[in-house]
This record gives C-alpha cells, sequence and structure tokens, in this order.
C-alpha cells in the first residue's frame, strides 16, 4: 500500500515535472495600429511676377543718324598700314590733322612710334591703360632729339585708341593687338612742314635781295617806262640806284619761263648783258637807255624798257 503510494507520488511528481517543462506557444506580435493622417490639401504654386521687358532691351536698338555719321567719318578718316608705305620694319604714314592711325601690336612684342625729330611731348592718354602698356624714351641728342612711345599690349583680341599731343601737333591712333602679328615701329612724314619749308627759304631768299639791302627809297631812280607787249612774265616795275638796275616782276614769274634780257645800243641794236635773278628780280650790273625782255619763237612777245630822266621826279613821287 505504502509502496503504492510512493508510485503514485513519484507519478504525480513526473507529471509536475513534465508540466513545468513543456514548451509554450508563444503568441504572435501585433504591432499597434498607427492612426493614418488624413490627407493635405493641394498646395497650388503661383508663378513669380516678372516685370515686363522694355522692347528696346529686347533687341539691339539701330544706331542713330548722329551715330552712323561718327561712325562714317570715323572709317573715312582711318589710314591703315601700305605696302609701299613700309622702310624696311617701319610703316611711315603721310601725317595730316585729324586722321586716325592704324597700328597692329600683339603680345610680348613692343611696337615703336617715332616722333619728328626736335618735336617735345607734352601728354600721351590711352583709352585702356589696363590691358596696354604705354612708356616713352628718346633717342639722339641736341635738335636730332627724338621722341619714342612704346605700345604693348597684354592680349590678343583688344581694341583701343592713343592720343599723343606734342608742341607742334596731336596724333591719334587706332590700336589693334592680334595674336603673333605685330608692326615693329611707324612714323611720319611731314608735307606741310615741307611747304613750310620752302616757303621760308623763299623768304629768306627775297629778304637777301639787293633790293631789301638798306638802300634808302628816295636814292633810287623810278624813272622807267614799260612799253610793248603784255604777256604774263610783263615786268612790274623797273629803278636804279645809281649804280644798278632792277626789273621787278610779278609772283608768277617763279612758275613761268622767264624772259631774256637784251640792252639796246645806240643805234637800236640788241646786245646780250650780264644779269642775275634775285627773286623776282633782274639785277643789271650797270645802268642803260633801253633794253628789252623778248621770248618766244614764231611769235615773239617783247617788253621795252626806257629810262627816262624827264619823268624821274614823277616817278618818284608816284612810288
Amino acid at each position: 500500500m505504502k509502496y503504492a503510494l510512493l508510485t503514485l507520488a513519484g507519478i504525480a511528481g513526473a507529471s509536475s515535472v513534465q508540466a513545468q517543462t513543456a514548451p509554450t506557444t508563444p503568441q504572435p506580435i501585433v504591432a499597434p495600429a498607427i492612426p493614418q493622417a488624413s490627407p493635405s490639401p493641394p498646395i497650388t504654386v503661383s508663378p513669380t511676377p516678372v516685370a515686363p521687358v522694355a522692347r528696346s532691351a529686347r533687341r539691339l536698338s539701330p544706331p542713330s543718324p548722329a551715330e552712323r555719321r561718327v561712325r562714317t567719318a570715323n572709317v573715312q578718316a582711318t589710314r591703315e598700314p601700305a605696302a609701299r608705305a613700309f622702310v624696311n620694319a617701319i610703316q611711315i604714314y603721310p601725317y595730316s590733322d585729324g586722321v586716325l592711325y592704324r597700328l597692329f601690336a600683339a603680345p610680348e612684342r613692343v611696337t615703336d612710334i617715332a616722333l619728328q625729330p626736335g618735336e617735345a611731348i607734352v601728354s600721351v592718354a590711352a583709352g585702356d591703360t589696363v590691358r596696354w602698356t604705354v612708356g616713352d624714351t628718346t633717342s639722339g641728342g641736341g635738335e636730332a632729339k627724338r621722341v619714342h612711345i612704346l605700345v604693348k599690349p597684354f592680349a590678343a583680341g583688344l581694341s583701343t585708341n592713343l592720343i599723343i599731343t606734342t608742341d607742334r601737333r596731336t596724333y591719334h591712333l587706332q590700336l589693334e593687338s592680334t595674336a603673333s602679328t605685330a608692326m615693329a615701329a611707324l612714323s611720319w612724314t611731314y608735307p606741310q612742314d615741307e611747304l613750310i619749308a620752302i616757303r621760308r627759304a623763299a623768304e629768306q631768299e627775297r629778304a637777301a635781295m639787293p633790293v631789301a639791302g638798306g638802300i634808302a627809297v628816295d636814292q633810287l631812280n623810278f624813272g622807267y617806262a614799260i612799253t610793248g607787249d603784255n604777256p604774263a612774265w610783263r615786268p612790274v616795275r623797273a629803278f636804279d640806284d645809281g649804280r644798278q638796275t632792277y626789273i621787278e616782276f610779278s609772283p608768277s614769274i617763279a612758275v613761268g619761263e622767264a624772259p631774256p634780257l637784251f640792252v639796246l645800243g645806240a643805234n637800236g641794236e640788241a646786245q646780250l648783258v650780264n644779269y642775275r635773278v634775285a627773286g623776282r628780280f633782274y639785277v643789271v650790273d650797270r645802268l642803260f637807255d633801253a633794253a628789252e625782255l623778248r621770248l618766244g619763237q614764231k611769235k615773239q612777245a617783247i617788253v621795252r624798257i626806257v629810262r627816262g630822266n624827264d619823268r624821274r621826279q614823277a616817278k618818284r613821287r608816284a612810288s
């Protein structure tokens, strides 16, 4: 009986152990419900207002008549390098006031602008002084001293202008830079100065004439009569100072053919006489009573010059 109880107790204990160790089935994990957000109302994006663009800004307006006139004048006044105007590598322009002279330069190359010998620089102004280097130097000395303006661009494709003022004139240049083509130097000839020099030489020649040698007017004898034909070279008057005879012509004698002078002898025969030309005067180193100027072959023009003592006082008063 007792044994039986133990067995039952053991069975009961075993059942209890099995009941404790028997695995339990896991319950499924249920995630908590997330409340659904209500849909947002649609967003309306309004375009940013843009200021109206003026019609003139949308497209480039054509140049005004005044602008066109300026452009035309600049184009017509521009002088380009000419093949025949090069002396070695120096481009020589004929100078004229108001002309725009073209100059081509290149990076890492210096172009020399040579002014007239003896010309003194006053100022130099360039439109673009940031991308262009402009300097000056001199060569020679005394009256042959010469100013040189040196220009060099920093890059190709640049364009600006240069104005040089001196004690004699003003130069206007158009500067253009290229990748590798550069003018070595440029200078000018001065036709107006050459003309002035010719005029000054003529004035000095006239000033050196014996007529202007300080002879008093009251010592001159203007008692000469001029008769005969009336060619373009007909003398204006004749006079003497007691030793020499002077025959004065109009200024046009310098551009035409001058007639030879013959002195008439006692019997009216023509004789050659020594004389010299001083400006627009014939100077004969003697006195004569009558002389003739003759020019032409088939139809000869003859002008006679006669000295008359009876008319001397009247001619003096008229002079």
